[in-house]
């Protein structure tokens, strides 16, 4: 391997022209490398017992140097010679059994068939590749994320001790390949979107708005990776029921929260699409070994359901995990997960984010804070992206006013006629009384017969009833004491006894 080759691989040291085709069979022999040292780190890892994980575990870095030739300890290869640093190893093997990952079905993942390259749509220069079973992503990091990583460790234990379901990267392994002057970190993690599903959109959401619009260069693939400003502008947020959105929410603010006491900020939540409706699922040959689910916790569903205590994995031929979500009149399914969590607000970030600050709003730039990032992505996630569907609670709470105000309009509807009933009964009697004629209107029956008929009608009702008679009689002789003097002069005094005798005496109160 030349040394011109070599250095067109490292991306990020300097390196001299070279033809292109001297890329293809350098990336090959990295990839190859990067298996063959993974394979012998894993299976050099079996000899060792099984023990509980102590503090000094998460500093530890193996090395070994595998020549091509082969040694007592490493086997042949055709590869350039290489030397192989694993990190934390034994506290890596624990995370594995926590997923449970067997170490064969590691070994297998990666190592039985050549690795798929990935694009990256980041603006970051890592590589990514995908096992041949869909199971694993393999991501090149820097010098520094891989330092970070390892501080991390012990922090990351606790909190997968304490709640293995997260939407945290799960990392399986961190490994340094150094060959021929080029040095190579790449860590293992759980491969978010499945390939055996079609995604109709993707994205990569931060929660901020400056330059988070794809570039053409990224919207003229055929499976772009859109960005925040582009979601609001292609989606009115993705619709879950109350119970899957309350789960996604918790599990989004633990994490959160998480990442906040580590002082890590400008991660994104990488979110796929699948559109149920439009086309039938796209599956590869290579992706149907996925209905052997080797990782636990793994699919979008199984993150975010943390109170399930159901230590097999969920295995969905049809939906491989995703999470079922509406968008209109379509039916979705979404898959998620929190990446780049390895950027700790150091003084470079600071930096960054003062300088950005002075030609752009400074809440609006990625580069922010801990507290302030987490704040702003929570906020952004629970009211744009996602929301709850309401629309049973409002039909009955809407359903319940309408029945209740057709009681009530029915009630009125009965008890009106009564209530007229007694309106014109006392302005009959005062019109009467007014007017002077009690006996000649054939309109206005006199008092006596209106009583009795009144009598008649009500003798089979309670005791209340009959109170009530008594009390409307007794008001209408109290409304007879004022208008006595405006009679006419016509009327004579036996017709007013009479009228005395017909109606006070018959209608005194019972307590009289």
């Amino acid at each position: 391997m030349s040394t011109a080759s070599t250095d067109s691989v490292g991306r990020g040291t300097k390196t001299s022209k070279v033809s292109k085709d001297h890329k293809k069979p350098t990336a090959s022999a990295l990839k190859g490398a990067i298996q063959l040292g993974i394979g012998y780190a894993v299976g050099n890892l079996s000899s060792k017992p099984d023990r509980d994980v102590l503090m000094q575990d998460f500093s530890v870095v193996e090395s070994v140097f595998l020549p091509s030739e082969g040694s007592n300890l490493t086997p042949a290869h055709h590869f350039p010679d290489f030397r192989l640093k694993t990190y934390a190893p034994l506290a890596f093997r624990y995370f594995r059994e926590l997923f449970g990952i067997k170490p064969d079905d590691y070994l297998y993942s990666i190592c039985n068939e050549p690795l798929i390259e990935l694009s990256n749509p980041g603006a970051s220069s890592s590589w990514f590749y995908l096992t041949s079973d869909d199971e694993f992503i393999i991501k090149t990091v820097q010098h520094k994320e891989a330092e970070f990583l390892q501080k991390l460790l012990p922090g990351y234990y606790m909190n997968l001790n304490q709640n293995p379901r997260t939407l945290l990267p799960k990392f399986y392994g961190l490994y340094c390949i150094q060959c021929s002057g080029i040095t190579v970190r790449v860590v293992v993690m759980n491969n978010v979107l499945p390939c055996a599903m079609k995604m109709h959109y993707k994205y990569d959401l931060k929660g901020s708005s400056y330059k988070r619009r794809a570039s053409r260069k990224e919207s003229a693939k055929q499976s772009p990776t859109f960005k925040d400003l582009d979601f609001q502008e292609m989606h009115e947020g993705l619709h879950f029921d109350s119970d899957t959105y309350n789960a996604l929410m918790k599990t989004l603010q633990r994490d959160c929260r998480v990442l906040e006491s580590f002082k890590i900020m400008d991660y994104s939540l990488l979110l796929g699409i699948h559109v149920l409706d439009r086309k039938p699922l796209g599956r590869g040959s290579r992706c149907d070994s996925r209905k052997g689910q080797k990782v636990l916790y793994s699919t979008a569903l199984e993150s975010i359901q943390g109170n399930v205590k159901d230590p097999e994995p969920v295995v969905d031929d049809d939906t491989f995990g995703g999470i079922p979500a509406k968008h209109k009149d379509e039916n979705l399914l979404i898959f998620l997960g929190i990446i780049d969590i390895l950027q700790s607000y150091r003084f470079i970030k600071k930096v960054e984010h003062s300088w950005k600050a002075l030609v752009h709003d400074g809440d609006t730039v990625s580069v922010h804070r801990p507290s302030f990032y987490a704040d702003r992505f929570l906020k952004f996630m629970g009211s744009t992206v996602f929301k709850k569907i309401h629309p049973l609670r409002g039909a009955s709470s809407k359903r319940k006013r309408n029945s209740l105000y057709t009681v009530k309009s029915a009630s009125q509807e009965i008890l009106s006629p009564h209530k007229e009933e007694k309106k014109e009964e006392k302005k009959a009697q005062s019109m009467d009384n007014l007017d002077g004629n009690f006996y000649s209107s054939s309109k206005q029956p006199d008092l006596l017969p209106r009583s009795a008929v009144s009598f008649q009608s009500s003798r089979n009702d309670e005791e209340d009833t009959e109170n009530s008679e008594a009390r409307r009689a007794s008001s209408s002789t109290i409304a007879l004491d004022d208008p006595l003097p405006s009679l006419s002069r016509s009327q004579s005094d036996s017709e007013l006894d009479v009228y005395l005798r017909h109606t006070v005496s018959p209608r005194r109160p019972s307590w009289s």
